[in-house]
């Protein structure tokens, strides 16, 4: 596991994309609105925020390929575990649980004390949130026609 730079950005894609169809099979609510805005500018809004020190990205790899990200937002005291995804023919091996720990030190080290992490309804990674002391505070309810 390593952290990435703003120019390793565009390796992102397939995990993204592998999300966007992720929770659009899991999601109880608004299934299809995957992905929210263009990869694209969502990549470009990544390296952004790495080159302003806002966030950092940590990737799990296997054999040169990234198996997953985890992407955080620092604004201490507050932190945003933006992004976890680990690619599906990888889930089950521990990378989800190391990019956790990653995150969970980088927040430490940071002097995060309040960590928020958005679940689409219906995604089983809640579980994984929950072991390391996530607990739920508030439902965002959307309308969209």
């Amino acid at each position: 596991m390593r952290e990435i730079t703003a120019e390793e950005v565009p390796k992102l894609r397939m995990c993204i994309e592998a999300l966007s169809s992720y929770h659009n099979g899991v999601a109880v609510n608004f299934k299809d609105i995957y992905p929210i805005r263009p990869y694209d500018k969502t990549l470009a809004n990544f390296a952004d925020a790495l080159n302003s020190q806002a966030s950092r990205i940590a990737v799990t790899e296997k054999d040169g390929v990234i198996t997953g990200f985890c992407k955080i937002d620092l604004a201490a005291p507050n932190g945003k575990l933006d992004y976890l995804i680990v690619l599906n023919k990888y889930r089950g091996q521990g990378y989800g649980k190391k990019l956790m720990d990653w995150a969970m030190s980088a927040f430490k080290t940071c002097g995060i004390t309040s960590i928020e992490v958005k679940v689409i309804c219906g995604n089983p990674a809640q579980r994984l949130y929950e072991q390391y002391g996530f607990k739920p505070q508030a439902q965002i309810l959307l309308y969209r026609t």
